[in-house]
């Protein structure tokens, strides 16, 4: 009974005590059921994806081990316990649970005491890693009641199940068929022989550190980016191949539905009144007829074009909102950094050091596994921990070791020998963070100036000259459940409505990003508004607010803005997984996309015109310099 009491420990210790109880009645019901009706066949077949099942006892720490111990197997999507198996771990496990439940009540009246989880680490742990040097961070949880804890676990963990499921869709042969047609495959194959040759002629040893494959790969990712995929801020029009400019967003039709396209972003030509849409598509059969996107489809697509290669691949998702994948060199005996974006292989700090990102979580995901490999990007490991928000790291270790173990059982002993090994030469690389030095990092190159300046993902030498400021909710706000600031252009002031706070001069004080913006006086036309600076292509400006412990239940906006000639601005409104364009103008509009956030960056990005004075033809807040009562930008969340 020892093996079946190490499963109750890890319920009973790595959980808060409502999620304990929550998942220990689900047990009990489940044993019960079999108790009472032993010759039953219903009673011992359990659906993973049953809703219940999902949300309530995956995300548990030890509640699945519980299952697995009470002698239940993994049978496609279902776990069985089948006909003839003993009942009396069922019968011990049950037994244990039921006492502890009825302890539990007697002591706290109830499932609301909070527990202290458990440090217990799995035999094979994910990858959680702090530099000796230096020091371990704030716990970022310590703010946040177990309840919230417990939410915000299940939202992570769903996000996991998610990119485990879509990650399947590149191991089907058919659609692996289709983009190895499209792939110049030969011609590749003889690029990379003639560079292979190259390389020994000038030195046979470095053909021991690199072969065919790794080159095959440079190739491949070469006509990826050069050849091949496309990168779309914003479509053009269709009748005159001019610009057109954000408009919101439209709903999806079943067609665009059937290839994932859930999030369809509208654009309108000026010119010829016509409303052009850009499905969001998230399948990457589709993608290889579209070819083009952002960083999200350029993953996909790539993903799926490295496996019908036979690369072993994984998709990588970075949590502040960027994608790339990760192919594995035999001879070099790791994973590689590979961005198609980009056309730039292991780089691994170009994020942190090159784009300035500030990282949190980063999981690759495969048909094999999910791995936490956040460690390969950074050499700031203290840093990233203390931002790392969301789960436990402990609960993190322990969803990542489940999954593995679900899918050891469906791999061969030689494979999953094979996988342990990589996984501790990993664990190996990540406890010894690289250097930047010499590795030539930029910043990102991938999409138009006004996108990347926007994202705050252009090199560090060019970024803004203001430091970044985020609005965060004081306690008169948490009370009232209501956020409310306002600028005023024409007094360049904000007021903080909702706190009580007295306004605050210089629109560039209070902003999270900004560059080649400044605000324009015209003394002859007398009036005010903020534009790019003289002479620039593009411009971007954002503000952020960050709502911790509360979430989002509607966003009202009012930003105006105006346009002449081509000018464009574009206006996005965006949670950490989520984004809603937003219309410029001096209407107030409520928005709801981002129910649950809690947290939210307002961008406006500034781009087109004609001429000399093109940086003119983009501008915001424009309003009378006497005009001190009209607002030209508002923001009201509610809670």
């Amino acid at each position: 009974m020892a093996v079946a009491f190490a499963s109750l420990h890890q319920l009973l210790n790595d959980n808060d005590s409502t999620q304990f109880v929550e998942a220990a009645k689900i047990l009990l019901k489940f044993a019960d059921n079999i108790l009472k009706n032993p010759n039953e066949p219903k009673y011992r077949r359990i659906r993973l994806g049953n809703q219940t099942v999902e949300s309530k006892l995956l995300p548990v720490s030890g509640a699945l081990e519980c299952l697995f111990e009470m002698g239940f197997q993994e049978d496609g999507e279902y776990l069985t316990l089948h006909q003839g198996s003993p009942l009396s771990s069922l019968q011990y496990i049950r037994n244990k649970l039921d006492a502890e439940l009825t302890k539990l009540q007697r002591t706290s009246n109830g499932p609301t005491s909070s527990r202290t989880p458990s440090n217990s680490a799995p035999s094979i742990p994910a990858a959680t890693t702090v530099s000796q040097s230096q020091p371990r961070p704030i716990n970022p949880l310590q703010n946040f009641s177990q309840q919230q804890i417990f939410q915000m676990e299940q939202r992570f963990f769903q996000k996991i199940q998610s990119n485990l499921v879509h990650v399947l869709m590149y191991e089907d042969p058919s659609i692996q068929l289709k983009a190895r047609s499209i792939i110049p495959v030969e011609a590749l194959k003889k690029a990379a022989h003639e560079k292979l040759e190259a390389i020994i002629k000038e030195d046979n040893s470095s053909a021991r550190s690199i072969d065919f494959r790794d080159l095959m790969l440079l190739e491949l990712l070469a006509w990826f980016k050069n050849s091949f995929f496309k990168w779309m801020d914003s479509p053009n029009c269709p009748q005159c191949n001019g610009n057109t400019r954000s408009v919101g967003m439209a709903q999806p039709t079943q067609e665009e539905l059937k290839w994932q396209g859930g999030r369809v972003e509208n654009y309108k030509c000026d010119r010829c009144q016509i409303f052009v849409r850009f499905p969001r598509y998230n399948h990457p059969e589709k993608l290889l007829e579209t070819r083009c996107g952002r960083c999200g489809e350029w993953a996909n697509c790539f993903t799926l074009c490295c496996r019908a290669l036979g690369f072993e691949a994984r998709y990588v998702l970075d949590w502040t909102d960027h994608v790339w994948t990760e192919v594995y060199s035999v001879v070099q005996k790791c994973w590689l950094h590979c961005d198609p974006c980009e056309n730039t292989c292991d780089k691994p700090l170009l994020y942190e050091a090159g784009w300035g990102k500030k990282l949190s979580y980063v999981l690759a995901f495969s048909k094999d596994e999910v791995q936490d490999v956040t460690w390969r990007y950074s050499n700031k490991h203290a840093e990233v921990l203390s931002r790392r928000n969301e789960c436990r790291e402990t609960w993190l270790v322990i969803i990542i070791h489940r999954l593995w173990k679900a899918k050891e059982t469906i791999n061969s002993p030689d494979r999953n020998k094979e996988m342990k090994d990589r996984l501790l030469t990993e664990l190996v690389e990540f406890m010894s963070p690289k250097s930047a030095d010499g590795q030539n990092l930029s910043g990102r190159t991938s999409g138009s100036l006004a996108w990347r300046l926007a994202r705050g993902e252009t090199s560090q030498a060019s970024t803004g000259a203001v430091e970044s400021y985020i609005f965060k909710l004081a306690d008169e706000e948490k009370k009232s459940k209501l956020f409310h600031l306002k600028y005023s252009c024409a007094k360049d002031e904000y007021t903080r409505v909702s706190s009580g706070k007295a306004t605050e001069k210089k629109f560039i004080k209070y902003l999270h990003k900004v560059q080649n913006v400044f605000r324009k006086e015209e003394h002859d036309w007398k009036m005010v508004y903020l534009a790019r600076t003289e002479g620039s292509p593009a411009a971007a400006v954002s503000w952020k607010f960050d709502f911790t412990g509360m979430t989002v239940d509607r966003v009202e906006v009012r930003a105006s803005s105006c346009t002449y000639e081509n000018g464009v601005i574009s206006w996005r409104l965006c949670s950490k997984d989520k984004c809603v364009m937003l219309n410029g103008g001096d209407d107030l509009k409520s928005y709801d996309d981002l129910e649950w956030a809690e947290d939210m960056t307002l961008t406006a990005m500034l781009s087109g015109g004609k001429g000399d004075v093109a940086w003119q033809h983009t501008q915001l807040f424009r309003q009378k310099m006497d005009d001190t009562r009209k607002l030209s930008f508002r923001n009201q969340s509610i809670f």
